[in-house]
């Protein structure tokens, strides 16, 4: 009894009175969602442009635009487009969409990690590629085929001995070596086509630097050769073209190795003197990852010109590509 009085008096003793609240119309707020930025529905055999159109214009929708957009402005500025890869985006079979953006023109250089440059190599060799490494690893088997260790060892050496990058080198090597999947390969096709291609490596982390045919100062040299082509590359994104237009650069699959390189190369760029102010960045991935979300999309582009694209690279790759491919067809 005493505790409900308690209570009640307690009660009684309130401040604030909620009738007085100043209250307005919801006509006169300011709103995030209007239907007019909803999906569409469209019919069954739709094109794929009027399918894209049809996509709500919020959060990943719109990024995927703005990448688009950012893209094509790029290209017709004649400013470079580069894809930084990581492994899975061999793996999972997308070599033959970044091999048709660059021979389409759009993608102009691409860069990749160890991993990436392995499988697109034993793609090219037999046209299959990734080990089980939870099978593998229990018996010493992981990472002890031969072929590919002694092809990357050459290559290395050759990309030291005539001023190639070490990503051009092995482009060539593939070509020449008339592999029966060479077709499938990404850096055989940037060979092919001229266009920059480099790798980017840390000793110890891929499964070719496991072997005695490893040569650590040939590939300090080759990789870091090859970082400084980048640099150049960052260098030459920065805006010189009609309306300060930079280069984009994307970011696919790569958690750490190729972040951390493109920071240091716009850093170089800076230093040098590039405009890279309208530099646009995309990070794609399946999930988020602290270094590209720091180091490709935060850091080095001012507020709104980083774009995050989350979702599997079997599919937003293919998507993507298609998005490319019908905006360039009527620009």
């Amino acid at each position: 009894m005493n505790a409900r009085k308690s209570k009640k008096d307690t009660m009684s003793k309130r401040v604030i009175d909620l009738s007085l609240l100043k209250l307005y119309s919801i006509n006169e707020r300011q709103h995030k969602t209007e239907v007019e930025r909803f999906a569409g529905t469209p019919e069954a055999g739709v094109s794929f442009s009027e399918w894209l159109e049809s996509l709500p214009d919020f959060l990943g929708a719109s990024r995927l635009r703005a990448v688009i957009d950012a893209i094509l402005a790029s290209r017709q500025a004649d400013k470079p487009v580069v894809l930084a890869m990581g492994g899975h985006v061999v793996k999972v079979g997308c070599g033959p969409v970044i091999i048709d953006l660059m021979r389409r023109g759009i993608v102009t250089a691409v860069a990749c990690n160890g991993a990436m440059a392995i499988h697109d190599l034993e793609v090219a060799m037999i046209g299959a590629t990734s080990e089980d490494v939870a099978d593998t690893i229990r018996d010493g088997r992981f990472g002890m085929v031969r072929e590919t260790a002694e092809f990357f060892a050459k290559a290395a050496i050759e990309a030291v001995d005539n001023e190639l990058t070490y990503g051009t080198a092995l482009g060539q090597m593939i070509g020449r070596s008339r592999m029966p999947h060479a077709s499938e390969s990404v850096l055989a096709t940037a060979a092919n086509l001229g266009l920059p291609a480099t790798l980017h490596v840390a000793l110890g982390t891929d499964t070719v630097h496991m072997q005695a045919v490893a040569d650590g100062a040939m590939i300090g040299q080759a990789s870091l050769n090859d970082f400084r082509m980048l640099c150049d590359l960052v260098y030459l994104m920065g805006a010189d073209a009609p309306g300060g237009i930079c280069g984009t650069w994307c970011n696919i699959g790569s958690a750490v190795v190729l972040p951390e390189v493109f920071l240091k190369a716009v850093s170089v760029a800076r230093n040098l003197g590039s405009d890279l102010d309208t530099l646009t960045t995309v990070n794609c991935d399946q999930i988020r990852h602290y270094r590209p979300t720091q180091n490709v999309i935060c850091r080095p582009v001012a507020p709104g010109r980083g774009h995050e694209l989350i979702g599997q690279h079997e599919i937003l790759l293919p998507l993507l590509r298609q998005a490319l491919v019908e905006k360039f067809e009527h620009a």
